[in-house]
């Protein structure tokens, strides 16, 4: 066995490292050799020698003369969310009444898809909801209702009808209800069509009754608005079609100017404050026409101040941040045992494994907590804060995360992003937004994939799911099979009729050139098209493909049926307002996918809120259609002409 001098300055020692067969430990474990735990369990005080080695393994002789907080006042200022600003729409005041979710989320319900109607389970709803306010009221008056707002038998034989009976299971619901069930969601538009538009218009109910319908009609409508929270026409929706996302403003006063959080990306469905940055370069949300202020001489007692307030001390006793079974950082006490900090194992990717092993067992005791009560809808800024510690210091401890926003060696948490690279000051307030934590979401009543096709050089919008007019949805590649077949038969029963007379198919060679093909008609093409006075960057456009029916000559286009590729199409007739464009960037590789659903969620005093809302989410990379333009295909041997001999 080597000897080794004697180590005249141990603290040199183990500072450079000198001997690595010296180690220090932050957690020991008593292995006992013996059946029995005994002598494990002793704690003998005579081995005086053995406790201080413990105690120098444990690291409590690294003392850095710190005195443990007692009494802390923290200064803090706050101030409320005042205005709200959809994209491309002037702002209106903010609320806190409604979740922000639904605000921001919220799509109108789509009762028609260009001139198809849908959704007749809703329309049904609301029509028997009707008759039985007025059943309960006044009377039996159904039939003059189911007259004056009918739902149409669907003809098979009409091609306006090809979207219900090329369904089988929609044909048989709508024709189920036809001239037996009222629209009701036709008298609801009626309603809100002219303030002049009365419930008993072209009805037989009685004049001295009439009152009371002009009741009944507000109770149905404002029923209808309880149960599904929708974008009024007039202030619009923050969804922004070119990117796919949602897109919205808050500010707050803030001294003599406003804050502007912007935000230019949300699509998930879970929206807090990293959904949100600064926007420098805005100082103020202006609203056209602001309601008029409430007489200063007669404040509301109740109503919180939102400019932002002075600072307001806080006195509080410091508490350590703990959760259960955390090592306890004092050797002699004993744990509870719900965290087996020696059996974990954690590897090298994980961080949030690592990080939580290093808070409990080295900074456990450097977090302390303090608890300050803010409302829904508050901006709070932390000005500083006096602590006083266990030997009388008081200390002033500023705010962490000062300086400027793109510093990178800057630490902060919860803490807003500044836009630009000007060098902006870093924002230290916290947001706290009218959210809520749980949302229920209902299956997708339409979903489109957005793929790219290199092979065809575009973007190919796929339908996957498509709405149908009773209500449900179903496969998109289903759904445009149905169609097409019913297309084909339609063709078919046209040709028996003699209405149309296609000329015979006939080739007199094996092969024939074929321009194009068709594709499923559920495949909408977006072709690349260069951005207005930009000849480098481009733009994904909507475009249409032709209905191939063989033995027609009408080449159709064939439009979406979903509302999301929809856009414009239903606007009047204005060809700039119809066309449809992507931003390129918005298709990645791996595509994107997006879908559309109900959405429902609980509020305060437990006022239940749905509405209609997108999400957005990562695709499964590209695809190919199948087009095939300037092609040789066979010809089959029916279609072939056959040559008479020569005499």
């Amino acid at each position: 066995m080597p000897e080794f001098p004697p180590i005249q300055n141990m603290a040199a020692v183990l500072n450079k490292r000198s001997f690595p067969t010296i180690t220090l430990w932050n957690r020991l474990e008593a292995r006992p050799r013996r059946d029995t735990f005994d002598l494990a369990f002793k704690v003998e005080v005579r081995d005086a020698l053995w406790m201080l080695c413990k105690q120098w393994q444990m690291g409590e002789f690294q003392g850095d003369d710190a005195g443990s907080p007692i009494f802390a006042k923290v200064h803090m200022g706050t101030t409320r969310l005042t205005k709200y600003q959809p994209h491309g729409h002037d702002p209106r005041p903010f609320s806190d009444d409604v979740p922000l979710e639904a605000q921001v989320e919220n799509r109108p319900i789509p009762f028609t898809i260009g001139e198809q109607f849908i959704s007749l389970n809703l329309r049904l709803l609301m029509g028997r909801h009707w008759l039985k306010l007025v059943n309960q009221s006044i009377g039996n008056f159904n039939a003059d209702y189911i007259q004056q707002y009918p739902i149409a038998e669907p003809d098979p034989n009409d091609a306006a009808d090809a979207q219900i009976c090329a369904h089988p299971e929609v044909w048989q619901q709508v024709t189920a209800v036809a001239g037996r069930m009222m629209d009701g969601y036709a008298f609801y538009r009626y309603l809100m069509g002219d303030p002049a538009h009365r419930a008993y218009d072209n009805t037989s109910i009685p004049v001295d009754s009439r009152p009371e319908v002009d009741r009944l009609a507000d109770r149905f409508l404002s029923w209808f608005q309880r149960q599904f929270y929708q974008p009024a026409e007039t202030l619009g929706e923050a969804w922004k079609p070119s990117q796919l996302e949602y897109q919205f403003a808050c500010s707050a006063p803030v001294a003599d100017e406003e804050m502007v959080y912007v935000a230019q990306g949300y699509h998930q469905g879970q929206l807090d404050w990293y959904n949100l940055d600064v926007d420098p370069n805005q100082r103020e949300l202006t609203i056209p026409n602001p309601p008029p202020s409430s007489d200063p001489e007669t404040p509301d007692p109740d109503a919180s101040n939102p400019q932002d307030s002075a600072p307001t001390p806080l006195s509080f006793i410091p508490v350590q941040v703990s959760y259960d079974g955390m090592p306890n950082t004092r050797w002699w006490a004993f744990e509870d045992r719900k965290t087996n900090f020696g059996d974990i194992n954690p590897k090298t990717r994980d961080l949030s494994k690592l990080l939580f092993i290093e808070f409990g067992l080295v900074y456990a005791n450097d977090w302390f907590l303090i608890s300050y009560p803010l409302s829904v809808g508050s901006i709070a800024r932390v000005k500083g804060m006096a602590v006083t510690n266990v030997f009388g210091e008081r200390i002033w401890v500023e705010p962490a995360g000062r300086g400027e926003d793109d510093d990178w060696q800057r630490w902060s948490m919860f803490t807003i992003n500044t836009q630009g690279q000007n060098q902006e000051a870093a924002d230290l307030s916290l947001l706290l937004l009218p959210t809520v934590p749980k949302i229920q979401e209902g299956r997708s009543l339409e979903e489109i994939s957005l793929i790219r096709d290199e092979m065809a050089n575009m973007v190919w919008g796929i339908e996957t799911h498509i709405p149908l007019p009773s209500g449900d949805s179903k496969s998109g590649s289903e759904a445009g099979y149905e169609l097409y077949n019913h297309y084909k038969r339609l063709l078919g029963q046209d040709i028996e009729a003699g209405r149309i007379v296609p000329p015979p198919e006939t080739y007199n060679a094996p092969i024939r050139y074929q321009a194009m093909n068709r594709v499923p008609e559920q495949w909408i093409p977006f072709i690349p098209v260069h951005v207005e006075n930009d000849n480098r960057q481009i733009q994904l456009q909507r475009a249409s493909m032709p209905r191939i029916l063989s033995g027609s000559p009408d080449r159709p286009k064939v439009k979406p049926r979903t509302v999301l590729l929809r856009e414009g199409l239903d606007l009047p007739d204005d060809l700039e307002k119809q066309r449809y464009f992507i931003y390129e960037e918005e298709v990645p590789r791996a595509g994107v996918k997006v879908s559309q659903r109900y959405q429902r969620t609980r509020w305060h005093r437990g006022t239940i809120y749905t509405w209609l809302g997108v999400r957005k989410q990562t695709g499964r990379g590209e695809g190919n259609s199948g087009l095939v333009f300037d092609s040789l295909v066979n010809v089959p041997a029916n279609q072939r002409m056959v040559a008479e001999p020569s005499e």
